[in-house]
């Protein structure tokens, strides 16, 4: 290949050019899109048309030696790729023959192509009608050098003795940047892996090492870095990557390939700057599952010194920490993160069961805890377990995980949102959450609890900036669009709420909460016919969530619609027989009932349980009643709110 590379480099075949050494694929001029596989069985192919290319030999100079055993695949969806991109037919080909059980040929005519694109010509030159000689494109090329030679000495000799001040002239007419610079990127989505194993019971691993990757690069605080459950949304899109990039705002795409076979793992990995679709690097990688870290670190350094970005020393010292891991360990741990990102109560406790086996396999490794605490919060947040139960075990796990590794974002946003709503450690909360941003300044959950967290303290501008951030990483996420509405709503913004929320139904339709949250902000604006509306709507989608029994029901209380509140509450205590009732969600009922008493007993059993809902008592609107009754003002000493 190195040979054909040297002197056919860039060739041709109907209105397709293949250039071998930038590794671009284009027809009729514009880039097509071809992942690095793919296009290493094309290029081999067409470097030798006509010609029988075995199965064997593709494996040999492509896949090397060290074959998985599913080469058999690999190949195919190679083949299956590149037929797609020319528009080709298996059963009737223009471009590649199958020959079985063999090989394939490229059967099209190739030529090579000139730097411009155009067909060169052939040989030392060609007699023209009339004895004239037709002078070659060779012969061209070497009289435009021997001009272009001698106009440059002259222009260097005039600008070096600067004749008439020319030197200065051209040095101010030249640009600070050439136009052969790389383009400036500062933002990145990393696409989902395609995996290549055509095994669905192997998504989670696909899955799993895009999570690992985006985490990775978002450590690097000069890139900003779309999260994963954005991104998510593209897994088998058709879309083309200048439209992805522009909804999603970054000017980079990472996209590729993950192979697994045992306990070897093959990823291929494809940089391009996305507004221009052009690519920028391609590189494989290959490892064993125990040093599946140490790629994933190499994998996110290559692509920082490509795209020019320097790593400050924390950053390469966070990027180089790898250690070996048990392959069991790794495979539970990523069945653990793949479980979570389902958001429902079944998969947070799959999560949890996966999260404990990883453990149990390797007590050493920090991920796991990281992962365990993350789930427990989330469970605890949720409502899926007591905040009695699921934040100690959340924040014993976040505390093993930094003993391990102090230097995991997520770890530190676990403890953070534990101190945050359970200890009532606001000063430690703050600091945990801090260090979580720092360490990995691309982390949406990060900012995503800053935001919840400041919100409590009444820093309302602040809690809008950090939710932004937040929301910025994770754009296309409707709980993310969620909370800005939420938090858009504590800062009394209404009407600027609203316009979010109606957002976030247009990306999910179907999010109650969204309703719900409407329904709050028409309330406060005494809008209390579309309050109902929006209520009944959440309701009705939900009908057995507590939090939206509990924030519906205030809203019927507030619109005079008692009869229906009492509804709701009916349905919150047949609730409480089947599971955990947070009292805060009954508390807020009683408050749109205008009932003070029940109200601040409800709120004294969650003092009592430590409910996580109770963090955000300060600034909640619908107590604004509640604030001169001193067994309120009492409430909110005893949870330590700074003055």
């Amino acid at each position: 290949m190195a040979h054909l590379v040297s002197e056919r480099s860039k060739l041709r075949f109907g209105v397709f050019d293949v250039d071998l050494q930038t590794g671009e694929l284009r027809k009729s001029g514009v880039l097509l899109h071809l992942p690095p596989q793919p296009f290493k069985v094309l290029a081999l192919l067409v470097s030798r048309p006509a010609e029988l290319v075995r199965r064997e030999e593709i494996r040999d100079q492509i896949w090397g030696s060290e074959t998985f055993v599913d080469f058999e695949h690999g190949l195919n969806f190679a083949i299956k790729k590149i037929r797609d991109t020319l528009d080709d037919d298996s059963d009737t080909p223009r471009y590649i023959e199958t020959l079985p059980r063999r090989g394939y040929r490229f059967i099209a005519p190739v030529e090579t192509a000139s730097a411009n694109g155009a067909r060169p010509d052939v040989g030392t030159g060609q007699a023209l009608p009339g004895g004239k000689q037709r002078v070659t494109l060779l012969q061209k090329r070497w009289m435009v050098a021997v001009t272009v030679s001698v106009l440059l000495g002259l222009v260097a000799t005039l600008v070096g003795l600067n004749v008439g001040g020319l030197r200065d002239r051209l040095l101010a007419a030249i640009p600070l940047k050439s136009a052969m610079t790389p383009p400036r990127i500062d933002s990145v989505a990393v696409l989902p892996l395609e995996n290549l194993s055509h095994d669905p019971e192997q998504e989670y691993f696909a899955d799993g090492m895009t999570e690992e990757l985006i985490t990775n690069l978002g450590k690097i605080s000069a890139l900003r870095v779309i999260s994963r459950t954005s991104v998510m949304r593209y897994k088998g899109t058709k879309r083309s990557l200048p439209d992805i990039a522009r909804e999603l705002n970054v000017n980079a795409i990472v996209e590729g390939t993950v192979q697994r076979s045992g306990n070897h793992v093959r990823i291929t990995v494809n940089l391009l700057y996305a507004p221009t679709d052009r690519h920028l690097w391609a590189e494989s990688y290959e490892r064993d599952l125990h040093d599946v870290l140490d790629l994933q670190g190499e994998v996110a350094r290559s692509i920082a010194g490509e795209i020019r970005i320097k790593l400050v020393p924390q950053e390469q010292i966070h990027l180089a920490s790898t250690r070996p891991v048990d392959p069991e360990a790794y495979q539970d741990y990523l069945k653990g993160k793949y479980y979570a990102s389902k958001w429902t109560e079944e998969g947070f406790k799959k999560a949890l069961v996966s999260f404990r086996q990883a453990i149990d396999l390797d007590p050493t490794y920090a991920r796991a805890y990281e992962g365990l605490a993350g789930a427990y919060s989330w469970a605890g947040a949720w409502g899926l377990q007591p905040s009695a139960e699921a934040y100690p075990l959340a924040k014993a796990a976040a505390l093993k995980a930094l003993e391990l590794d102090d230097g995991l974002a997520d770890a530190h946003a676990a403890l953070g949102q534990t101190k945050f709503v359970f200890d009532w450690d606001w000063p430690g909360a703050e600091h945990e959450l801090e260090r979580a941003t720092s360490l990995n300044p691309s982390s949406s959950n990060a900012h995503f609890y800053y935001g919840w967290f400041l919100t409590a303290m009444g820093r309302s501008d602040e809690a809008v900036a950090e939710t932004r951030k937040a929301l910025e990483l994770d754009p296309l996420t409707p709980t993310t669009n969620l909370q800005l509405g939420w938090v858009l709503y504590y800062a009394r913004r209404h009407d600027e709420s609203i316009r979010q929320l109606k957002k976030t139904l247009e990306l999910a339709p179907d999010l109650g909460y969204a309703n719900m949250e409407l329904g709050w902000n028409y309330a406060q604006k005494r809008m209390y016919s579309e309050a109902v509306t929006e209520c009944q709507r959440a309701v009705t989608l939900t009908p057995e969530d507590q939090v939206m029994l509990g924030g519906c029901g205030n809203v019927y209380g507030l619109a005079g619609r008692g009869r229906d509140a009492f509804t709701l509450l009916g349905r919150l205590k047949k609730l409480s027989a089947r599971g955990y009732l947070d009292p805060y969600n009954v508390a807020s009922l009683y408050d749109g009932l205008g009932d003070n008493d029940r109200t601040m007993d409800w709120l004294e059993r969650a003092y009592r349980e430590r409910s996580a809902s109770l963090c955000g008592i300060r600034v909640e609107l619908w107590s604004d009643r509640l604030r001169t009754d001193p067994r309120f003002q009492d409430l909110l000493h005893r949870m330590n709110f700074p003055n």
